[in-house]
């Protein structure tokens, strides 16, 4: 499976060998594995530097990415983790800047896979527990982790109050419903109210919890956790907004800022980018001024997520986008995105994934849908895509299909295909 990862290093190598034989046991829930982990490593998810913890549906890569950026440009180093990969597992990890090397991979996965062997943690469990080993052992000024799934019970949810610079939520949705709307005593059973509850799970005491506005159950939700947890709750439309016209707009209850618009393409990476400001002006963590705002809003990159592919191998000198948006949510972005556009698609999503969602939304702009498998995984044949798509067996080939008019084309439907596209292209991320 493409997601755990191939190493040309062989010590990485055997590391994500043994990763890959990993699973998640059936029906477990809760954060006790994860921390009995933690603790036989010395708990070193106590001895980082202040970290901004982020959640969503979508938006929270993008949010980070914004974060990461204009921390940079203040002058910090940075740890962050991130998820999936895309090309290299080593992506998920990035200490003071920099992607880890091979070397310290291959020690921080073999040292947490040895003290959790008789555990059964998860993938997901012993990457966090990795990434947070290797965090307390590189010097940085501050960290900025990306919630895997959910965030009650996600294993990023180790963290306490007291490493804790500022939690923040972006847009809500819903994914991952077998595990985040399974069933449960005490909790919502409305399935927007349960993803935000969900959610904010990773509300902590005295924590600025900073988020975007959401529709009214959710918003309940996401108000009662920060009354429940003592959380200073600071949402969009309340205590913060941001507009994009020319410039960007952002105020809060301190003052407005007149920044450039965010380099990442789609409007809705306004949202992200003033979550990213929110988070920072409503923590004392860590001060970042209105320059360094301005320099990462304009310098942060996120692959995969509405990304001009360069001229390359794959792409050659044609208008090619790249996008890993698998849920209604991103199919609603790439169809607001192309609004009034007529383009060609190359898609491929594993299998549990609606089709639906994308090609819907993109309807009205396509000229050409192009199916595709998705390296690794069990994917949706040609005919999930309607009766006017056609197949091909790799990404090349469907290129080669679509005539060079000067029409765009977009590839999308999976992370996973996006990282495949990302290294025939020679761009892989680092």
């Amino acid at each position: 499976m493409r997601d755990f990862g191939r190493s040309d290093n062989p010590a990485v190598q055997a590391q994500l060998d043994r990763l890959a034989a990993l699973s998640l046991p059936q029906g477990r829930l809760g954060l006790e594995t994860i921390l009995a982990l933690m603790e036989r490593l010395g708990n070193p998810h106590r001895r980082l530097p202040p970290v901004f913890h982020v959640a969503g549906t979508n938006g929270k890569g993008s949010t980070c990415a914004f974060l990461r950026a204009m921390l940079e440009a203040e002058g910090y180093k940075v740890h962050v983790t991130t998820s999936p990969h895309l090309v290299r597992y080593n992506e998920r990890i990035r200490l003071a800047g920099e992607l880890i090397s091979d070397a310290m991979l291959a020690d921080v996965l073999e040292e947490v896979l040895d003290a959790g062997e008789d555990l059964g943690p998860s993938f997901f469990e012993v990457t966090i527990a990795a990434a947070f080993l290797a965090f307390s052992r590189v010097p940085a000024d501050v960290c900025v982790v990306e919630v895997g799934m959910g965030g009650r019970f996600d294993a990023t949810n180790v963290l306490e109050a007291d490493t804790l610079a500022a939690c923040g939520i972006a847009a809500l949705g819903l994914d991952h419903e077998r595990f985040l709307l399974a069933p449960e005593d005490g909790v919502p059973t409305e399935p927007m109210a349960r993803i935000a509850f969900e959610k904010a799970g990773i509300a902590k005491q005295g924590v600025p919890l900073v988020t975007l506005a959401y529709r009214p159950e959710s918003n309940r939700e996401v108000i009662a956790a920060a009354r429940r947890t003592g959380a200073p709750l600071r949402m969009q439309g309340d205590s913060w907004d941001c507009r994009a016209g020319t410039m960007l707009a952002y105020r809060d209850t301190a003052g407005t800022y007149t920044l450039p618009c965010p380099a990442l393409a789609g409007a809705h990476q306004i949202d992200n980018a003033g979550l990213a400001l929110a988070l920072l002006r409503h923590q004392t963590r860590v001060e970042v001024g209105p320059e360094a705002m301005a320099q990462g809003l304009m310098a942060a990159q996120w692959p995969a997520r509405m990304q001009r592919l360069s001229a390359g191998p794959l792409s050659g000198t044609r208008e090619v986008w790249l996008d890993g948006g698998h849920n209604p949510q991103a199919g609603a972005m790439l169809g607001k995105h192309f609004a009034g556009q007529r383009l060609h698609l190359v898609i491929g999503m594993i299998e549990g994934k609606d089709p639906a969602s994308l090609i819907g939304s993109l309807a009205p702009s396509l000229i050409s849908i192009t199916a595709v498998p998705v390296p690794g995984h069990d994917w949706h044949p040609v005919e999930a895509f309607g009766t006017e798509a056609r197949p091909a067996p790799d990404v090349p080939s469907a290129l080669a299909l679509i005539p060079d008019d000067g029409l765009p084309i977009l590839i999308a439907g999976s992370l996973y295909l996006a990282g495949e596209v990302l290294r025939l292209n020679n761009q892989v991320p680092t």
